[in-house]
């Protein structure tokens, strides 16, 4: 039985357990990546001692093994002569051009919706490989799949050889199965159709019938708070709106590709309204199979010599540590993947002996039945369900046996070393802090020894641009978008603090400790009891946060739970979805919330700077209060957080601005004097970054050339003054 027909109680963790033990016990099964086709190679620009091989790697999965037994409807999935399901990955590596001088470290990057990821100077550097491979298989917007791609050379029209244009994985499709899912529209006032998109891209399923939407509802939402409290405004007949795949009610184009329209009569969307559509579909994806897919190809060219046509493996026999590397949604992934034990190969050896997931909060909606892995967790979509801490730790909220993420890598004894990385707007908007404590925030969850933890303080998704600059663009010259489904702009200016650095030294800090095992930094995050009892993870208020009153552009009502921090939602999907694993068929479209988990933040100081987190130079000689959030100004979602993106509030330039202002925050006249001022405190800010060993050298020396250049209290005669208006 596959995952999706297995009865759906909590199943102790005992069964788990004995499962991933008996993975490692048994004999090696025979699906694999069975041959790889090299589609182009080219060099790389700036790098003469590379290449870079451009392919496709063609797969089989046993849906007997017990390696892929978790993988929802592999069971279901065609299967060839030999009785397993098949997929196409595309890869591309970058590699020397004579192996024999690599380095033997094999960075395996983790495309982002199907996208490229850049490959950092130090490595090629240091010879490193880099591999990116196809993982999310939904055959939507930038994972679509080529028709073409199961062409093999040598081509004969009408079959050539696919162009290149992202990174997808063909995964099998399970015919003749429906379900219901839901479709949500916002902010698309005055369009006669609006496509049913997740994060931009379109849902990957089709309506059963696009003729007949008879048993399809369209519901309007008046309001939702940030919380779950929605307020319904009724629905929209279904003689009133229709599938289309573009034009207008009185005229639809045929629905023949992605995304699905919804075109409904004149006058059309009203911008002030959420619709909800729930719908019919047809034909679910084996998604899983793409998780397999990604540990087959890493193995693949870790391990083999050779596919079965005689393809020589272009990196064999050179190397020797391989590193699994996923960025927000990519890094959801990571932890999905190390979850579902699938840094064990078939054979039982260790696929990854690194992991680094970069600014991710949850896991990705990608082995269920009608999975979006494009989500981003907002209401009504998947990824946080089951464990998201990486020790063993109670559920008790959600009535779930305790478990943690590394659960099955340790039974099998495949764990890897992980460093994980992220900021203020994963605990605001991506829900980050359930992973630190659980669903019921009494204690800190300890961290296993091979997990490292850094928290880049006030923060925003990803890191700002790093500018050291007196007067920031505003919105109005700097627009700021909420992201997510057309979530709406943002109020606040964009925050600047950068991630660089800290990505720069936790890079090399994480090789090390796989290739070495020389120790990173010691682990610094918002703790609930820290060190000398310190508390810096608090109660979602400004009260218990200590933010400060005043503070220009902040009202008191942000921090009404109904419009602050994005908690975790504990669903009913159904009772055939496993809510532990996060695997089967979801049957409620919508889900009813059982339960809000309560989220936890981290406190601040005087000047609203989040406490607790890793020592950076922005956070500890700050020019502004900088936040992991930031507030909608327009749009359905307006006096809300602005989804997972941060914001700045600059300080007053001088104690005369600051006080006919009520700024309770010192001015930078106050702070640093002078340009001098400034530039001593970021000095100091980067020597103790450093020396706690959170920088590198070079970067410390950068930060400071970079404030010695800013124009902040840079003005008058001298160069000396904090006021803009200084002769």
């Amino acid at each position: 039985m596959s995952s999706a027909t297995v009865p759906f109680g909590r199943r102790p963790l005992a069964v788990i357990l004995a499962g991933a033990a008996l993975m490692s016990a048994l004999p090696a099964a025979e699906a694999r990546v069975t041959r790889i086709v090299i589609d182009a190679t080219d060099s790389i620009a700036g790098q003469p001692a590379f290449q870079q091989l451009t392919g496709r790697a063609f797969g089989e999965l046993d849906p007997k093994d017990i390696h892929n037994r978790l993988i929802t409807d592999i069971d279901l999935a065609p299967q060839n002569a030999n009785g397993k399901a098949e997929y196409i990955a595309v890869f591309r590596l970058r590699m020397p051009k004579d192996m024999n001088t690599a380095s033997g470290v094999m960075w395996h990057d983790v495309p982002n919706r199907g996208g490229n990821v850049a490959f950092p100077d130090d490595s090629f550097a240091a010879k490193d490989v880099q591999l990116l491979s196809g993982w999310q298989g939904d055959n939507a917007g930038g994972t679509a799949v080529p028709a073409n791609v199961a062409c093999l050379p040598p081509y004969v029209a009408p079959c050539a050889a696919p162009v290149f244009n992202n990174y997808y994985v063909k995964t099998p499709v399970v015919p003749n199965i429906q379900g219901q899912i839901l479709g949500r529209i916002v902010n698309r006032g005055g369009l006669a159709g609006a496509p049913l998109n997740v994060m931009g891209n379109p849902i990957p399923y089709f309506p059963v019938n696009a003729a007949d939407n008879s048993h399809d509802t369209l519901t309007i939402h008046t309001k939702e708070t940030v919380d779950g409290d929605i307020t319904v405004g009724g629905t929209v007949p279904n003689s009133d709106w229709k599938y289309c795949g573009g034009g207008t009610f009185a005229a639809p184009l045929p629905v023949t590709t992605l995304p699905v329209q919804v075109c409904m009569k004149a006058p059309g969307f009203d911008a002030t309204k959420l619709y909800q559509l729930s719908y019919r579909v047809k034909d679910p994806y084996v998604l899983g199979a793409g998780t397999a897919a990604f540990r087959d190809v890493q193995s693949f060219f870790r391990y083999d010599a050779a596919d079965d046509a005689g393809t020589p493996n272009p990196l064999a026999g050179h190397i020797t540590s391989a590193i699994v590397r996923g960025v927000s949604q990519s890094g959801n992934f990571t932890r999905h993947y190390i979850f579902l034990g699938m840094n064990e190969d078939e054979k039982g050896r260790i696929v990854h002996e690194g992991a680094w997931p970069l600014i991710a909060g949850r896991r990705v909606a990608n082995n269920s039945r009608w999975g979006q892995p494009d989500g981003v967790l907002e209401l009504y979509q998947m990824g946080s369900e089951g464990p998201q801490w990486w020790h063993s730790f109670p559920d008790r909220v959600r009535d779930l046996h305790p478990g943690g993420i590394l659960d099955r890598c340790e039974a099998s004894g495949t764990c890897p070393k992980i460093v994980e990385t992220f900021g203020g707007s994963e605990v605001f908007a991506l829900k980050m802090t359930t992973s630190w404590v659980g669903t019921d925030p009494k204690n800190d969850i300890p961290l296993p020894d091979n997990v490292r933890r850094y928290y880049l303080p006030s923060s925003t998704h990803g890191g700002g641009n790093g500018d050291m600059v007196q007067n920031p663009p505003d919105v109005t010259t700097n627009p700021l978008n909420c992201p997510g489904n057309n979530w709406g702009r943002g109020t606040l200016r964009a925050n600047p603090v950068p991630s660089t650095q800290l990505v720069n030294r936790m890079r090399l800090a994480l090789r090390d400790w796989v290739t070495t095992g020389a120790e990173p930094p010691e682990s610094v995050w918002p703790r609930m009891r820290g060190a000398k009892s310190e508390r810096t993870l608090v109660e979602p208020t400004q009260q218990a946060m200590g933010f400060p009153s005043g503070v220009p552009r902040i009202a008191s009502a942000i921090f009404s739970p109904e419009n602050f921090v994005f908690p975790v939602f504990d669903y009913d999907w159904g009772p055939s979805f496993n809510e532990f694993d996060a695997t089967g068929n979801p049957t409620n479209a919508p889900p009813p919330i059982k339960a809000v988990i309560k989220m936890k933040v981290p406190k601040v100081d005087a000047d609203g700077n989040e406490l607790g987190g890793v020592p950076t130079v922005l956070r500890d000689a700050p020019l502004g209060t900088y936040l992991g959030w930031n507030l909608t100004t327009t749009g359905f979602h307006a006096g809300q957080v602005c989804n997972y993106v941060g914001g700045m509030i600059p300080f007053a330039h001088t104690q005369a601005e600051r006080v006919a202002n009520g700024d309770p925050r010192l001015s930078l006249e106050e702070r640093y004097g002078s340009h001098n001022g400034y530039v001593l405190a970021v000095k100091n800010a980067a020597g103790n970054a450093w020396r706690q060993g959170y920088l590198l050298p070079q970067d410390m020396i950068n930060l400071v050339n970079q404030a010695q250049a800013s124009n902040v209290c840079a003005n008058g005669a001298a160069k000396q003054s904090c006021n803009p208006a200084a002769p």
